[in-house]
């Protein structure tokens, strides 16, 4: 379908194509999608002025006192839905004030919009590029449930070799067997591929698509490079279309970044680079790893903030059931070439001027894609207006395995929070290089941290099933 560039652009689209229904998409503070759907005889003029009005207080943007807010739709984002049984155009949306019809400075997406600004106004570059890789499980079965007396959870998958026992194909992946696994193991490459079909008639390009090393399900889809607001919305869209192919196969998708114990987690790494008229400013033939001095303090920043960043890029208490000390997870903070156990990567097969790129790891698709975003980006502007020289503050490069490293020197590599309280705290105690430009303000981090606390404190309070096999006889 063509880019709806304006009103009368997207006005005849629904006439010539006899849509029926608009549905409205937006995000609420936590990154979790809501809609609201219109006839589409009220896709008029009016609506891209007074807009629809919504409770504001019921998704976290705002207090019950003052809830009323009002969506008006991004007509770039217009993208026909797949899903619904008659023709229906979908928008994304911005929040905006009720009364003055202003966008809200609480809206993720707007938050978004003004870091990807304030990046403009320092010239230092004039866009930011991003790719963002989507790590997740398909199960053929999910059932939990928490009450007083009981707590449980149970998942399965026709790929898991737990099923080996039962007799059957014969075809299992075993425990992290699943690293570009091919069919017949590999059971799950059609539902990818209708996945990435379906992503791009919506207009989201896809890279590839291939099974991951989890055994039971695990999957990775992922996308080229591209602008900050188009890969934050692609975020929100991807994960969507994941779950509702997969609901029409009558299976399950999860991005939970430790759905499974003991094996691979789900991660959602971020490439990115910044570039200022169409150069890449993290290009240095002569640099290390081919990056310029600008990309070395945009790493540093991101380094020296990064416990702070996790509170924003990996905001469950999942989040840390994955980022597990002693194993392959992003938890050491450092860059390398090429080192995936650290926090920043600097993909080697990326060496072409414009590719040249870093990759912040620690990331998971828990966060809301605009908050996580924009905090990164806001943190690696810091460290080029800081001038931070990473190598100085202690983080690498290291292109060694450091699981060589006697523990003493593997202690003196500076380690991310371990907790989401910890992140919570380091939050607390960093977070002025966040509020620059009026990016964002500090209500809306003492609200996040507030409930994030509050997510925290309620896993940590709960006695664990592993605790009755362990402790109940004592």
């Amino acid at each position: 379908m063509p880019e709806l560039k304006n009103f009368d652009v997207a006005a005849a689209f629904v006439r010539e194509n006899a849509i029926r229904m608009i549905d409205l998409k937006f995000s609420d503070l936590w990154g979790r999608w809501h809609h609201v759907t219109l006839s589409a005889s009220e896709f008029t003029p009016n609506l891209m002025i007074a807009g629809i009005g919504f409770d504001g207080s019921s998704v976290g943007l705002r207090s019950v006192k003052s809830g009323d807010m009002v969506l008006i739709p991004d007509l770039h984002t217009g993208i026909l839905d797949p899903f619904w049984e008659v023709p229906t155009l979908s928008f994304i949306c911005s929040v905006v004030e009720a009364d003055t019809k202003v966008l809200y400075f609480r809206d993720p997406r707007v938050i978004a919009q003004r870091a990807e600004a304030y990046l403009k106004q320092t010239g230092i570059a004039d866009e930011s590029r991003w790719g963002p890789e989507f790590e997740f499980y398909v199960f053929d079965s999910v059932a939990y449930e928490n009450s007083i007396n009981v707590a449980s959870y149970r998942v399965d998958s026709a790929e898991a070799d737990w099923h080996s026992p039962e007799g059957g194909h014969g075809h299992y992946v075993p425990l992290h067997g699943g690293y570009h696994a091919i069919p017949p193991r590999d059971q799950l490459s059609p539902l990818r591929t209708r996945i990435v079909t379906t992503l791009e008639g919506m207009r989201v390009p896809v890279k590839y698509h291939h099974h991951e090393v989890g055994g039971p399900g695990q999957c990775e889809i992922e996308t080229p490079l591209m602008g900050m607001m188009a890969a934050a919305d692609a975020v929100q869209t991807i994960k969507y279309v994941c779950k509702m192919v997969a609901r029409q196969a009558g299976q399950a998708v999860t991005f939970m970044p430790k759905p499974l114990f003991g094996e691979a987690g789900n991660g959602m790494h971020f490439h990115q680079h910044i570039f200022k008229r169409g150069t890449n400013q993290f290009y240095d033939p002569k640099g290390y790893s081919l990056l310029s001095e600008t990309a070395l303090h945009y790493i540093g920043g991101q380094l020296l903030h990064a416990p702070a960043l996790l509170a924003l890029t990996n905001p469950s208490t999942n989040s840390y059931r994955r980022l597990v000390p002693g194993y392959e997870a992003p938890v050491n903070c450092f860059f390398s070439t090429g080192n995936r156990s650290a926090a920043i990567r600097v993909p080697k097969y990326a060496t072409q001027p414009d590719a040249v790129r870093m990759e912040f790891r620690p990331p998971d698709a828990t966060c809301n894609p605009y908050l996580a975003m924009a905090a990164m980006l806001m943190a690696g502007i810091d460290g080029i207006r800081q001038k931070i020289d990473p190598t100085e503050q202690g983080f690498g490069p290291i292109d060694e395995n450091i699981f060589k490293w006697p523990p003493e020197r593997r202690a003196e590599i500076k380690a991310l929070p371990t907790s989401l309280g910890q992140a919570c705290e380091a939050l607390q105690a960093d977070h002025d290089f966040l509020l620059v430009g009026d990016v964002f303000d500090d209500e809306t981090i003492q609200d996040w941290i507030k409930a994030k606390l509050t997510e925290h404190y309620a896993v940590l309070e709960r006695p664990h099933p592993y605790e009755m096999q362990m402790y109940f006889d004592l």
